[in-house]
């Protein structure tokens, strides 16, 4: 008989990377100057052909009028038609709005895989629905279909032995569970004028933030809740849809009717955790009065201002709704008032420039997700 042996080993060469459509490489710069201009398809398409005629993106064969028309073709844009039948104005679709949130998903969180339900843990171990892998003896009141029948059954031979087989209750032992919570999030965003003020664009990063955070919690951890809402004098809820549209306002910072929002959004959930995150670059300068007079200062730190923040801060506190602030400013009396802000709070503070802030702000969401609740 002959015997035939296969041989395995390891070939390497060198590597080369897949050729990446034209449509698809102009189609990522796309999406990127569409978040940078707030969702104004004309003005991404200018820069798109300024890109063009410096960087040479395209070629003869395949122009920006043909990425145009491949636009139309996929559905990522599409043309309304007037009144009288000709065409008219360029307008973005859901698909390109979507397209952007994963967009910014994967830019600020990586590639994520979509899970499975996607729930928070709690620190109560018992009768749950997650397994541990870890087991202890039952208790009255277990239910029976949480005991594991293989590790009972074996304890039962080791203690009476073959011969005579029997089980008793103290043989039972049952695999330790972890409940599962929901979390519920008010994401804060500061649209006051500071956020474009002196050359620096910390609007748009604060954007992709919240759609990569919204995108995160749709798809990996269905059962949450995201509420967005954005603060300057006043402050309002905005759609998911109407994020890549948020543009700053002439507007004071007005903490406290932010805060007051949050909360107000935060009573109504059912879910026990409820965290508040707050993007911001500048102090308190404006609040509501009684009267609906608005009351401003943006000179030094207001003391009538400043301790209104303190309360709502209190509040949420009584209210176990911890808040975190992510501070872009770095202005050290700034950070005074956020480390006192965050001391009547009991929440946490962290201080980032515009470059770390959707890590840190993951990192964050993860580390609350994974946080085991007392009792």
């Amino acid at each position: 008989m002959k015997r035939t042996q296969n041989k395995r080993g390891f070939r390497f060469e060198s590597y080369n990377e897949s050729e990446q459509p034209l449509f698809e490489k102009l189609l990522e710069i796309f999406k990127e100057l569409l978040t940078h201009t707030s969702g104004e398809l004309d003005e991404a398409i200018e820069w798109l052909k300024q890109l063009d005629e410096e960087y040479k993106l395209t070629n003869e064969d395949y122009t920006i009028d043909d990425f145009l028309e491949e636009l139309k073709e996929k559905g990522y844009i599409r043309e309304e038609i007037r009144p009288d039948g000709q065409g008219g104005k360029l307008e973005i679709t859901s698909k390109t709005e979507r397209a952007i949130r994963k967009h910014a998903l994967d830019q600020i969180f990586g590639k994520l895989r979509k899970s499975g339900a996607g729930n928070h843990r709690s620190k109560k171990a018992g009768v749950g629905d997650e397994h541990t892998g870890d087991f202890r003896t039952y208790q009255f009141g277990d239910s029976i279909d949480k005991v594991s029948m293989t590790e009972s059954l074996r304890n039962a031979q080791m203690n009476h032995g073959l011969g005579d087989f029997n089980i008793t209750e103290d043989d039972l032992v049952v695999e330790e569970t972890h409940h599962k919570s929901q979390m519920s999030t008010v994401l804060m965003i500061d649209i006051s004028h500071s956020m474009i003020l002196y050359g620096e664009d910390r609007i748009t990063p604060a954007k992709k933030v919240a759609m990569a955070l919204a995108e995160l919690i749709t798809t990996r951890y269905p059962k949450d809740t995201l509420d967005i809402i954005v603060f300057g004098n006043d402050a309002w809820p905005i759609q998911l849809k109407d994020l890549m549209y948020l543009n700053v306002g002439p507007y004071h910072t007005n903490t406290v009717a932010g805060l007051q929002l949050a909360m107000d959004i935060l009573r109504r959930k059912r879910n026990t955790n409820k965290q508040i995150f707050m993007i911001t670059d500048g102090k308190p300068s404006c609040v509501r009065l009684k009267d609906g007079r608005y009351y401003k200062n943006s000179v030094g730190l207001d003391s009538f201002i400043v301790n209104k923040c303190y309360s709502m801060a209190s509040q949420a506190r009584r209210l176990h709704i911890p808040i975190t602030t992510f501070m872009i400013a770095e202005d050290s009396y700034l950070m005074e008032f956020v480390r006192e802000f965050t001391y009547a709070n009991q929440g946490k503070a962290l201080f980032t420039g515009l470059k770390g802030l959707g890590e840190m702000i993951f990192e964050d969401y993860e580390r609350n997700r994974i946080k085991r609740l007392k009792g």
